[in-house]
């Protein structure tokens, strides 16, 4: 998978100052769009989309400093409809504009070329289970909030606080099925995964309960899950859960994300400092 993933960042390199089509990025890793897009954020650290555009505004900053090319040639080489766009994203990546950048010969910021490689770390295995599950219910108070890919999300946090304790008890009470409990539910994620950008959170319960009327609800078809388990310090052992079953797991097994929200079950101890979780991913099998 990782030699695939190299041959479709070599791709990108050559295909800098023309239109690169995420479809044929998926074709060359021999994956889906949706799996390479979500596959490329959590080994990259960063949404395609962003990689890409920095790529191109490193390359257009050698080309303004070698000063061969106009500044409109190089905007419109690297996919800016007008010298102005060119401009504001220029200035925005590099903290200067193309024009004082060529007369001053100012520093400028670089995004490297990637590539991804396998390291062997043999610290801990991954404990995990395919799950097959009949179409059922998330049931429970719903909001749409920005993405946050690192520490406590302000806006979940305040959601949940504002949820009154009578209305979580009679959440809880409609769980029926694994997994169990209150769990934190992440849907109608932007495909570019990048900071800032929306999604439904659910703080509710998987059922197939009937869904009262004061009660938000998703509906979610019969399919195959990988459940991922994971136990350690609170919240050190859960932020890095699903960035392992990114670069660790998809990479050497035999499955790929399918569309579909992603379900996060915790158990923190008594004390706080220690937590179990199961996340739930959304899969499906590739024939190799």
């Amino acid at each position: 998978m990782l030699e695939q993933l190299n041959r479709a960042l070599e791709h990108i390199e050559s295909h800098l100052d023309r239109r690169i089509e995420v479809s044929e990025l998926a074709r060359i890793a021999v994956t889906s769009e949706y799996h390479f897009r979500r596959m490329f954020s959590a080994l990259a650290g960063v949404p395609l989309s962003e990689y890409i555009r920095r790529r191109r505004l490193t390359v257009a900053g050698a080309e303004v400093l070698a000063g061969e090319r106009t500044l409109l040639e190089i905007a419109v080489r690297y996919g800016y409809t007008s010298g102005e766009a060119f401009a504001r994203a220029f200035r925005a990546m590099h903290g200067v504009g193309p024009g004082e950048a060529r007369r001053t010969g100012a520093a400028l910021h670089s995004q490297p070329r990637m590539s991804f490689r396998l390291v062997v770390e043999g610290s801990s295995s991954m404990r995990y289970r395919v799950v097959e599950k009949e179409e059922f219910r998330v049931v429970g108070r719903k909001a749409r909030v920005p993405l946050v890919h690192e520490g406590v999300n302000p806006a979940i946090a305040e959601f949940v606080r504002g949820i009154d304790q009578e209305t979580v008890r009679r959440i809880a009470e409609l769980s029926d099925q694994e997994p169990k409990g209150i769990v934190a539910v992440s849907d109608d994620l932007d495909p570019s995964r990048a900071e800032g950008t929306e999604l439904d959170y659910y703080h509710a319960v998987v059922t197939r309960a009937e869904v009262p009327d004061d009660l938000d609800a998703l509906t979610v078809p019969a399919g195959t899950w990988a459940v991922f388990e994971n136990s350690g310090p609170f919240p050190q052992a859960l932020q890095y859960l699903w960035r392992d079953v990114f670069t660790q797991w998809f990479p050497s097994n035999p499955y790929r994300s399918r569309p579909g929200p992603e379900i996060l079950s915790v158990r923190v101890s008594p004390d706080g400092s220690e937590a179990d979780a199961e996340l739930w991913i959304p899969v499906e099998r590739v024939e190799v």
